[in-house]
């Protein structure tokens, strides 16, 4: 490399991000930052998405130092001055897909891509979370950071939990909308929970229909699904499953365990460790 460009990136829009030396402030999209943070990178600062309040979501944030991270907001709060007080050198954020900057709007993040280096992780349906997982490593990595010891072993251990785990349970995963419905996630739209299904683990599928990833489907139809696991969408935008007091509802929530379930997942090799070990106990206990 030259000495104007001692650091690059080539990010999944196949966009090559350079700066003279390693950016140190990193702004990042929160799933973002939090996966770097499990890598030891601190970012300065994290935004979040329409899905996200004024104050950041445990359910979203990992393990990040929320005392000293920057959280500038999300939505209609994001302008690009907002974005950019804490002077970062780089921006990390994801998209779906096509190549759109996650949680912001187009016209301030094409302002925000003319003031500082931006890299894109594609985390859509089309990849494999191995796949995302492995850039956020090779990004990581550029970053000056590293894994943490033994992440990779706990990983494999709760991998094969899953592929050893007794009888069929069934699982459904699902966003509780209100009292009158749930979106119930399709399985195969969603990376982690591919990953499930590969483990050997029985995804169950909500009824054919309108939604490309979730089926709105009233709480009769979720529990006719007849779920011995529910992963339950945990973000601020999903209303605590056991608030939910639909009649219909109640065989399924006497019967079933629940798994908190983060739909925007972190991608380092602990933290996916974490939720398949989540998954691992209650699918043990509802099969043994």
């Amino acid at each position: 490399m030259t000495e104007q460009s001692a650091w690059s990136f080539a990010d999944d829009r196949g966009r090559l991000a350079v700066a003279g030396r390693r950016p140190t402030r990193v702004l990042a999209y929160v799933q973002a930052g939090a996966t770097l943070w499990d890598y030891g990178i601190r970012p300065e600062g994290i935004f979040g998405s329409g899905h996200d309040g004024a104050e950041p979501h445990r359910a979203k944030t990992g393990t990040l130092p929320l005392d000293s991270v920057d959280y500038r907001g999300a939505g209609d709060d994001l302008d690009v001055d907002t974005l950019l007080r804490g002077r970062p050198d780089l921006v990390v954020a994801v998209s779906y897909g096509h190549g759109q900057l996650y949680g912001l709007d187009p016209d301030t993040a094409k302002h925000l891509e003319g003031s500082v280096p931006v890299v894109v992780i594609d985390v859509g349906q089309a990849r494999t979370l191995d796949r995302v997982a492995e850039r956020f490593a090779e990004l990581a990595r550029s970053l000056g950071g590293a894994p943490v010891a033994g992440a990779a072993e706990e990983l494999d251990a709760a991998r094969e939990r899953l592929r050893s785990a007794p009888g069929e349970p069934r699982v459904l995963a699902l966003s509780p909308a209100g009292q009158a419905e749930a979106y119930a996630a399709r399985p195969q739209m969603w990376p982690e929970l591919r990953v499930l299904a590969e483990l050997g683990i029985t995804m169950v599928s909500p009824p054919a229909g309108a939604g490309v990833n979730w089926a709105t489907v009233d709480w009769r139809t979720a529990a006719a699904l007849e779920p011995d696991v529910v992963l339950t969408d945990v973000r601020s935008n999903a209303i605590p499953l056991d608030e939910v007091a639909a009649p219909a509802w109640e065989p399924a929530r006497r019967h079933a365990r629940t798994v908190p379930w983060n739909p925007e997942p972190l991608c380092s090799p602990q933290a996916h460790a974490r939720f398949l070990a989540l998954v691992a106990d209650a699918v043990e206990g509802a099969g043994g």
